[in-house]
């Protein structure tokens, strides 16, 4: 019979033997935590997340995505983004546009985004808060291409709109595409001035951006760093997140009892998830190689011909890096299937097992979410290569193993995670955006 275990005020995990878990419990998220934000700025943001005119073909949105119907993410294992129609799981290609290739990771969730913490994001943590460089960033792109953002949050923006597979749209379908194409990004007709003049040249929009900045209320032009500082402001007011039980929990509100409170002592004490799922958003803000599977084309370039995901080893170009993949944050994490860096599991009670294994590779079953997408490389040739599966197995350390019933107070726990308010939102899905174009619902 297992031993009743409540969570207290503050950080007191009440039960016998578990100092461990007591000293890893973190502090309650305060406001202190968050950057500042400006309401008026968020709701400009809303409607460009929203709107379809930041797609080369205007035809995908942020929230095509990064849609609160899944959680901020988009039900996908990999998503499927230029060419394609619909939302969610029942996203599809149409003959007419065929996209090249999945978006080669997992779309990543967007809750406390806004929060001090986060200072380097994507999966390979390829854009890192850096105040020794040139506008605060450590980033693939230099120069002039980082001035101006208001920090990671912002700048993360210029990677989808540039990417082909994403938002940019292929080689010459359009006029962003040609100027992404031919390495024009920045400056007069470059790829981000051509999204910016059409959204200034939309005169409810215009009126917005003046009412927000003052510079271009005095005159300057709307950039594109305009467009994605407001888009920041809105991610980071929408899904913040600090409100589950677990967090009424630290605070002494109500404590968490049951399975719930069982799945927290075990997560903070004997089975170690705490040592990466660490600080009040249960993440280190660290890279590790876990030995989660791999599928769809991988992060690699169209020339290579292998199809697996290097990690961290393409950011640093260390070889300890190689398969290291950032630490998810975990709130609500029960509802941001699939999971892994390529989402190969549609099952987080599956995931937790395997992932507790050490990757589980040699157990993993075939369990994705991957729309039919014709001729392209094939969703499995990583796994069905033995070599790189033992690769892939070996960079991982060996996991503690858990049985049934620890996963399913594991689960009780990451459940406790989950806060409505984040995600419902806070502005919600705008009934329609300035461009008149169709808006994700």
């Amino acid at each position: 019979m297992r031993t009743s275990i409540v969570i207290l005020t503050g950080a007191a995990l009440l039960t016998a033997g578990l100092a461990l878990a007591q000293e890893r419990l973190p502090s309650p998220v305060t406001e202190a935590d968050y950057l500042a934000l400006d309401p008026a700025e968020a709701e400009l943001g809303q409607l460009l997340f929203y709107d379809r005119i930041l797609s080369g073909n205007r035809n995908i949105a942020c929230s095509t995505c990064h849609h609160p119907r899944f959680a901020t993410s988009d039900g996908l294992s990999l998503g499927l983004g230029e060419g394609a129609e619909g939302l969610g799981p029942d996203r599809h290609v149409t003959a007419d546009n065929i996209p090249e290739q999945r978006i080669p990771r997992n779309s990543t969730a967007l809750f406390n985004l806004g929060a001090r913490d986060f200072t380097t994001l994507f999966h390979d943590g390829r854009i890192e808060a850096d105040p020794a460089r040139p506008g605060g960033l450590r980033t693939p792109m230099e120069g002039d291409m980082v001035q101006g953002f208001s920090g990671v949050l912002s700048a993360q923006t210029m990677f989808p709109v540039l990417s082909p597979d994403e938002m940019a749209g292929h080689y010459s379908e359009n006029d962003v595409a040609k100027a992404v194409r031919s390495g024009r990004i920045t400056g007069p007709d470059g790829a981000w001035d051509l999204i910016s003049k059409r959204v200034a040249a939309i005169p409810a929009y215009a009126d917005r951006f003046a009412a927000v900045y003052p510079h271009i209320a005095e005159g300057a032009p709307i950039r594109f760093t305009d467009i994605s500082n407001a888009i920041a402001a809105f991610v980071a007011f929408e899904w913040r997140s600090d409100t589950s039980p677990f967090d009424a929990a630290l605070r002494g509100e109500a404590p968490l009892t049951g399975p719930a409170a069982e799945g927290a002592a075990l997560f903070y004490g004997e089975a170690g998830c705490s040592a990466c799922h660490s600080g009040p958003f249960q993440t280190d803000h660290d890279f590790h190689a876990m030995g989660a599977p791999q599928l769809g084309p991988g992060k690699a370039e169209r020339f290579e011909r292998h199809s697996r995901d290097d990690g961290r080893l393409r950011v640093t170009g260390r070889e300890d890096d190689r398969y290291a993949f950032r630490t998810p944050s975990l709130r609500n994490v029960t509802r941001t299937g699939p999971w892994g860096h390529a989402g190969g599991h549609d099952d987080l009670a599956a995931f937790l097992a395997d992932h507790a294994a050490g990757g589980g590779l040699d157990r993993y079953r075939r369990a994705a979410v991957l729309p039919d997408l014709p001729g392209t490389k094939p969703d499995w040739a990583v796994l069905d290569d033995p070599d790189q599966v033992r690769a892939i197995a070996g960079a991982a350390a060996p996991g503690p193993g858990l049985d049934k019933g620890q996963v399913a107070v594991l689960m009780a726990f990451l459940d406790a995670l989950t806060d409505p308010a984040a995600l419902s939102g806070r502005l919600g899905v705008p009934q329609s955006v300035p461009s008149g174009l169709p808006v994700d619902r």
